[in-house]
């Protein structure tokens, strides 16, 4: 590096006074902008709102669930409401939260360039993103949709008298939001990284937004095609997947999962690329393994393309067939365990900081752990038929999404709040909050293990008696969860204007996000960087940047 070039960089220091929050005043200042770092604040509030409201269904089933008795809830409206959560926080929160917020605001930051290679386009995805969430609040507001997320024919095609069309519709929209973002992010790392800032040298979490933009690229499309066909059998009539009218509706179902199993991948693999980050931040050692856990990540991708049959196993599909995907399900188990074992290397003799980013990430390596191995129960092709869609389903998969994705976002968002608002937050009560969500997780959906196991089918609003104390201790475990995703909210947003100074890094962290001002100046760096030490090389980043102690 330059001598002007460190002098610019240090570690340490006050926020600059000029930054990307007051460049510009003015709603239309923040509307029609540019800025990769606005955009992804654009995209917090939105996804924040989005998540509340998906909250907001889950917590009227768990209450509904208290007693056997459908007695708070109508069947029919149980039925929108599971379907309405679905929708909401996959479509409009799990998929879009990593990549749309952290990635949007810190690829550049972390390969050193202005910005992303077509910042228009950026601001396009949110506009779309907004269009298809309003579209789906007017179908919330004007009486919702019943069919379950997976929008199954030929229920949704001809049986559903709701409003399926504006769903799908809605969905269809939200995936032109996803592929653009996808596009933005490959570009971007392809013909903008810094000078020096070769493939190795790259950050894990840039490694996790590739793989997962490579799925959202190919895998959105399918989807995109399958909601239109629905959508036009629907109004029209011709027989894509309605037997009555010569179509097939297993094929709905190959067409769904072929991009909806990948889909757990553009929500999973972002939260590991946050994990890598934040486990060598507070180990302060390099991710042992660094390129088997950035090809890992490439293989997740590629494999999630070949086992979107194994939910198909009890949908007449040949028991060939079931082999050959139970065992590529397996199979795609290799490259996640890769990531979870290295993590633990890393971790191994550690000197570790445990504040509350790790904390989170302690939380999510051990769900996520839960929920990968039950995938694996799922797998075999005997024990997915006696608990196919019963509540092991629902356990497993929130383990996954939300003990794994939500959890990685909750410690990215902690981990590069600094950053973010050059303020820090009350470690306090971060940490209760923490605390609270873990605790509400396991005691939410483990006792749902048992009731799938046992017998208990999903998505009934009545039960048999037998099962009602499980299902209390889930409704006590998510009033407490509740708290716990409430807390940060409030916290994170006094911090903004109480919160004490951050400095430009506050953990003594590497990586190039850590060497300009928080929060950044418009333009990210006020000259060009140029990298000289390898990945997480904690003794290489301080001696090139002159740097003797911990921060």
């Amino acid at each position: 590096m330059t001598t002007a070039t460190l002098h610019d960089v240090r570690l340490s220091g006050a926020a600059s006074d000029r930054n990307y929050f007051n460049d510009e005043y003015g709603a239309l200042s923040w509307f029609l902008t540019k800025d990769h770092k606005r955009i992804a604040i654009l995209y917090l509030i939105s996804v924040s709102v989005l998540f509340v409201i998906g909250g907001f269904f889950a917590m009227m089933m768990r209450i509904e669930l208290l007693t056997p008795e459908g007695d708070l809830l109508t069947s029919d409206t149980y039925n929108k409401f599971f379907t309405m959560h679905g929708v909401v926080m996959i479509f409009f929160f799990l998929i879009p939260v990593i990549p749309a917020v952290l990635g949007n605001f810190l690829l550049p930051l972390q390969i050193g360039a202005k910005d992303l290679a077509f910042p228009k386009i950026n601001l396009l995805s949110w506009y779309l993103y907004m269009l298809a969430a309003g579209i789906g609040l007017i179908v919330i507001v004007t009486g919702g949709v019943d069919t379950g997320w997976t929008f199954y024919t030929p229920f949704s095609t001809q049986y559903s008298n709701t409003h399926v069309f504006g769903t799908t519709f809605a969905g269809f929209i939200a995936g032109f939001s996803s592929i653009l973002t996808g596009l933005n992010f490959i570009v971007t790392i392809h013909r903008m990284r810094a000078p020096g800032l070769t493939w190795y040298r790259l950050p894990l979490f840039v490694w996790a937004l590739y793989a997962t933009s490579i799925v959202m690229l190919l895998a959105t499309p399918v989807l995109a095609i399958t909601l239109v066909m629905l959508m036009i059998e629907r109004t029209v009539g011709v027989g894509f997947f309605d037997p009555a009218l010569g179509g097939d509706p297993v094929l709905y179902q190959h067409m769904f999962w072929f991009y909806s199993h990948p889909a757990v991948y553009i929500m999973i693999l972002p939260a590991m690329g946050v994990a890598s980050d934040v486990v060598a931040a507070f180990t302060r050692k390099k991710i042992f393994g660094y390129r088997f856990v950035a090809f890992s990540s490439l293989a997740i991708a590629f494999l999630g393309f070949l086992v979107w049959a194994h939910h198909l196993f009890v949908a007449g599909i040949s028991v060939y067939s079931a082999m050959i995907f139970a065992f590529l399900t397996f199979f795609v188990a290799v490259p996640s365990a890769i990531k979870v074992f290295n993590w633990t290397a890393t971790l191994y003799k550690a000197s570790v900081s445990w504040q509350t980013p790790m904390l989170y990430i302690m939380g999510f390596i051990g769900l996520f752990t839960i929920g990968g191995v039950t995938g694996l129960f799922l797998a075999s092709l005997g024990l997915d038929i006696h608990v196919t869609d019963t509540y092991f389903v629902v356990a497993h998969f929130h383990y996954v999404m939300v003990g794994g994705t939500v959890m990685a976002y909750l410690a990215g968002i902690h981990y590069w709040w600094p950053k973010i608002t050059g303020r820090m937050y009350p470690e306090w009560w971060a940490r209760l909050a923490a605390l609270l969500v873990f605790v509400g997780f396991n005691l939410t959906f483990f006792p749902q293990f048992i009731l799938g196991y046992v017998g208990m089918p999903r998505r009934y609003h009545a039960y048999a008696p037998e099962f009602q104390v499980l299902n209390v201790l889930s409704t006590a475990g998510a009033s407490v969860l509740a708290v716990g995703y409430m807390l940060p909210i409030f916290y994170l947003i006094w911090s903004i204007w109480n919160g004490r100074p951050a400095g430009k890094n506050p953990w003594g962290a590497v990586g190039l996000e850590w060497t300009t001002s928080s929060p950044p100046p418009k333009e990210n760096f006020h000259e060009t960087p140029v990298v000289t030490w390898e990945a997480y090389d904690y003794p290489g980043m301080m001696k090139a940047m002159g740097e003797t102690q911990h921060v």
